[in-house]
């Protein structure tokens, strides 16, 4: 399976190591301070207050949707209301059944197991885990061939937190087997102004309402770049000398690091401006794309184009990629008479990725 692909950007909703250990005090500690997904938060709310009134531990959850949005933080909360340990492991280190048969001997009764990119899982390790979440149970297998025998081993009850990008690639019989699934939507600007205003309080910051707006339009729904945005402004008030941050300084700082006002950075604008510009407005097939940008095929296809997509600025066809109207009036260029052709259907465009066509 083909690994996740990311990118140094300050737009990247993937976040690196160093990155998550600063966004570590920002985090909330409980759901009442997590701000946004209403919907998981009234949900998980009451499968945690169900499960702690039947003082036993609670059922096993999925967390899905883009990367950013707090499913590592829910995780943590969840351990936090449950007052139970938690342990921290990815699909990506699990790739044989005996590094998962070592995590699951080693949980305590009523521990958290998160597992995050749990699509990435190997698939003899997914198997033992069917198991382990239904019965609490694994079976060892000692020995190989005619002469291997498989020894039972029962596990102490716990609660597993499953996280994943890509939901469409996890196996039925894995979906089923979690007790509460929630899908994690992107913020509302609104939303981002919330998170902003909270982030800005535990980091002595003063902005104005008009600042936090301006950073928040800019933050592609997803408060990881928005906190991410959030420091950088700090840097250019602080080397600027500024105390209080308005509007004025958010945007100076943004179009400084290159991030536009609907949150486009360089590549994104490089993606659209080549498309426009070179083909015409298409439609052009993506790895042509990629190579007029001078970027990887599979970083214009997974990192650039969800969000142009999502934003309404580029379009999928058969024929392969097409710039919107909309397209050409956010790079303030004209849009000519033969380039006007309708945008691809929503109906159009989910047949496409259920079939997985890419074009070429």
């Amino acid at each position: 399976m083909p690994a996740e692909t990311g990118r140094d950007s300050i737009v990247s909703a993937v976040g690196e190591a160093e990155e998550r250990a600063l966004e570590s005090a920002l985090r909330p500690k409980n759901l009442a301070d997590f701000v946004g997904q209403a919907r998981v938060r009234q949900q998980l709310s009451l499968v945690l207050e169900a499960s702690r009134i039947r003082e036993r531990t609670a059922d096993h959850v999925l967390l899905s949707g883009p990367p950013g949005l707090g499913k590592t933080t829910l995780a943590m909360i969840i351990a936090a209301e449950m007052n139970a340990p938690l342990r921290i492991s990815s699909g990506p280190a699990i790739q044989h059944a005996g590094d998962l048969a070592a995590i699951l001997s080693s949980l305590t009764e009523g521990e958290i197991l998160f597992l995050d990119e749990i699509h990435r899982m190997s698939r003899p390790a997914e198997e033992m885990l069917y198991m382990a979440m239904e019965d609490f149970r694994v079976d060892i297998v000692v020995g190989k061939g005619p002469g291997a025998t498989a020894i039972p081993l029962d596990l102490p009850p716990f609660t597993l937190v499953g996280a994943t990008t890509r939901a469409g690639l996890l196996p039925g019989p894995l979906r089923d087997r979690f007790g509460f699934t929630g899908h994690l939507e992107f913020y509302s600007t609104q939303e981002l102004e919330l998170v902003l205003r909270r982030s800005a309080m535990l980091l002595d910051l003063k902005i104005s309402s008009a600042g936090f707006a301006e950073i928040a339009g800019r933050s592609r729904g997803t408060p990881r770049i928005a906190n991410r945005l959030l420091r950088r402004v700090r840097d250019w008030a602080l080397v600027h000398g500024i105390e209080e941050i308005d509007v004025r300084s958010a945007a100076s700082a943004l179009d400084m690091y290159e991030v536009d006002e609907r949150g486009l950075d360089r590549l994104d604008r490089s993606v659209l401006t080549a498309l426009v510009t070179k083909f015409g407005g298409g439609p052009v097939g993506l790895s042509t794309l990629a190579i007029a940008v001078g970027e990887e095929t599979e970083t214009v296809e997974t990192v650039a184009e969800p969000y142009l997509v999502r934003e309404g600025l580029l379009g999928r066809t058969p024929r392969g990629r097409i710039a919107t109207p909309a397209a050409w009036e956010h790079l303030g260029l004209e849009m000519p008479q033969s380039a006007a052709a309708p945008a691809p259907d929503l109906l159009s465009v989910l047949a496409e990725e259920e079939n997985g066509y890419s074009d070429s």
